[in-house]
């Protein structure tokens, strides 16, 4: 075969190509979706960046309880290109003001003559979602989604940051999963986690490889060059009418997997029912060239609505703890009544007052001491078993959350009592019972004015925007286990690296951390030993991000911690106008600016490696010649930002920076 012919059946193959494709393109047209269906009659799809793949072929479908609509399909019809903006205010997120604009349209899906199921993709410069509607069969109103065919293929030498999903029913009083396995750093592809997948948030570093394109011209050899990119999968908009999921591995392929038969208890069923017509989650796909897309993202909120009304303006800000420091033993009168007087001298607006206050200093005491905590300015926490019938959990309350007539009886008194709002904790569960339990707990907690932090629990999927009173949710290996073994602390910077854009760039992450101890004790003698520095530990408190901090601080800290490290802590804030991504590599270092809602900006860093880490640290935020505070080497001074807006420095191992 001559050159020409070959030329002419590229040409005609081509062709045949585009008939058979669709793309749907971002508002810069640099980030694309390309739609094919398989010789099977499968759905397919692939992302582009920039001209390089970042998720390679991959198959869409849901297999049902009405028929198997993974393949025998056909595509129908595509919408025309439906041009969307928003802009919204989101105060108890990382972003208080919101705007996007991006392009939708919608391909329906048909089987045997019959339509099966649409998908609205929603494509902004960044970011790639999309969800199916499941259409009535028949006379079928109502099905149950047994599985689905999506799949996120990975390009050949992608590397992942992955937490691998946990055994349900055990960990402690068999709780689990609940989130909170260690991260893996840059591992291949093809492991399964322990064997049950990983969880959402789910990162990627793509060696992408870029093909050289010239409109107009047939090249024998394109020039090819590599580059990384960034991929963040995640899901939102879930709710009581679904079920949260995970990813499965084969290979280099992670498919949508729901819950665990065994989880909850056995009790519920791992797969979705919905009415029809119903929807799906959203599945997103986030892409950059670095990580900054991913820390700065919104999409988690883009795609979802408020499903109710706040009842009143919710109030956010700093609390004190004495759990994480003196454990169960501090839950007694005296002790919560010293935290108490704590938080007012720090100028805290909460205490956190966690488990067995209801035998250890009782119900009529406890009325007693939120009276008391008012006096001080200072609002009150009450922590709660979630209980039920799926663990073991002796810590009480219990008994109180998971059904309606005790909930509302509680929340009832808890109201009269003046407690603003609860940490409730042991759900560890995906099922779609687990979300609407986590839904029907928001829904009447706004009823009694009450703000809710879910902990040992799932992953907060859009509920910023959804549920107004909802705070944080903890899905990470928080800062309990720096109590309970020593292994975490010696990797505490290690895991600080990650959060800020994986687990905490979808969601509010209630970590519990900022220590000023030396040693997790309460005569700060003995014990499980800090190694970060006392700069990293006021770095956290800007990395990590939720609207109410429960901070590791001690009311011994206002004697024995360095004066400018508890001025700063007492200044802090916890809400943010603004986040922009500087500079970072998983498990080796992160450098992240918040905008605090009275327009100052607050840079931090911590430094994970075995060596100081020397670097420029850019600050386009801040006017060359300005004046700044720098907190480095367990000092603050004042120092000026260079003409080229920058300020070097050299962050110690497990140490960190924060420029304000």
């Amino acid at each position: 075969m001559n050159k020409l012919a070959l030329l002419l059946g590229g040409i005609a193959l081509s062709s045949l190509m585009s008939v058979n494709a669709q793309t749907i393109s971002s508002p810069d047209g640099q980030l694309t979706v390309n739609l094919y269906m398989s010789a099977e009659g499968t759905p397919m799809f692939n992302v582009e960046y920039a001209n390089s793949t970042v998720i390679s072929k991959s198959p869409l479908g849901l297999q049902t309880s009405v028929g198997d609509f993974t393949k025998g399909l056909k595509q129908d019809n595509v919408s025309a290109n439906f041009e969307v903006s928003q802009s919204y205010d989101l105060p108890n997120a990382k972003k208080a003001h919101i705007e996007f604009k991006a392009n939708e349209q919608t391909v329906s899906y048909s089987k045997d003559g019959k339509p099966a199921f649409d998908v609205t993709f929603h494509v902004d410069n960044n970011n790639v979602a999309f969800r199916y509607q499941m259409k009535p069969q028949r006379d079928r109103l109502a099905c149950i989604v047994n599985s689905e065919a999506t799949t996120f293929t990975m390009p050949t030498g992608t590397t992942t940051f992955l937490c691998p999903q946990m055994t349900p029913q055990t960990g402690f009083a068999r709780t689990a999963p609940s989130y909170e396995t260690f991260y893996e750093y840059d591992a291949n592809m093809g492991t399964n986690g322990h064997g049950r997948g990983f969880t959402f948030p789910a990162l990627f570093k793509v060696n992408a490889k870029n093909l050289a394109r010239v409109p107009g011209k047939v090249r024998k050899a394109p020039k090819v060059t590599e580059k990384t990119l960034w991929v963040m999968l995640c899901e939102t908009g879930v709710d009581g009418k679904y079920c949260a999921s995970r990813l499965s591995c084969t290979d280099n392929k992670y498919s949508v997997a729901y819950p665990e038969e065994t989880e909850f208890g056995g009790v519920g069923s791992a797969s979705p029912a919905i009415m029809l017509p119903g929807y799906t989650p959203w599945r997103t796909i986030t892409v950059g060239e670095t990580l900054a897309p991913i820390a700065e993202t919104t999409i988690m909120w883009d795609l979802v609505k408020p499903m109710y009304k706040a009842s009143q303006t919710y109030k956010y800000g700093r609390a004190t703890w004495s759990w994480i420091i003196r454990m169960d033993a501090s839950c007694n009168y005296k002790e919560q009544q010293e935290y108490i007087d704590f938080a007012s001298k720090m100028g805290y607006e909460y205490v956190l007052i966690d488990a067995l206050w209801d035998t250890n200093i009782g119900y009529e005491k406890m009325e007693q001491l939120v009276r008391y905590a008012k006096t001080k300015n200072v609002g009150v926490y009450l922590w709660y078993n979630s209980t039920g019938y799926w663990n073991d959990a002796p810590q009480g309350p219990r008994g109180k959350m998971h059904r309606m007539l005790e909930r509302r009886q509680e929340m009832a008194w808890l109201k009269k009592a003046g407690v603003k709002g609860l940490k409730i904790d042991f759900i560890g569960s995906d099922k779609q019972q687990t979300m609407q339990m986590y839904e029907d707990i928001l829904i009447d907690a706004n009823d009694y004015g009450l703000e809710i932090i879910y902990h040992g629990c799932t992953l907060p999927r859009g509920w910023e925007r959804m549920y107004p009173n909802f705070i944080s949710c903890e899905a990470v290996r928080a800062s309990e286990n720096f109590s309970f073994g020593q292994h975490d602390n010696d990797i505490e910077a290690l895991a600080a690296t990650i959060h800020p854009v994986l687990r905490n760039a979808v969601g509010n992450m209630d970590f519990g951390g900022s220590a000023l101890n030396k040693f997790y004790a309460k005569d700060n003698q003995h014990g499980r030993k800090r190694i970060t520095s006392d700069v990293y530990a006021l770095a956290t408190a800007v990395l990590f991000q939720t609207p109410v901090q429960n901070f590791a601080l001690a009311p011994n800290n206002l004697e024995d911690a360095p004066a400018w490290a508890i001025d700063f802590m007492k200044a802090v804030p916890t809400t943010w106008k603004d986040v922009k991504f500087i500079d970072g590599y998983p498990g080796k270092y992160i450098l992240l600016a918040r905008q605090a809602t009275d327009g100052k900006w607050y840079v931090a860093g911590v430094n994970a490696t075995s060596e100081p880490l020397k670097i420029n640290v850019s600050l386009p935020m801040f006017e060359a010649g300005q004046s700044v505070q720098l907190y480095l080497n367990n000092d603050v001074k004042t120092v000026k930002v260079s003409k080229k807006q920058n300020i070097a420095v050299a962050i110690p191992s497990n140490g960190g920076v924060v420029i304000k």
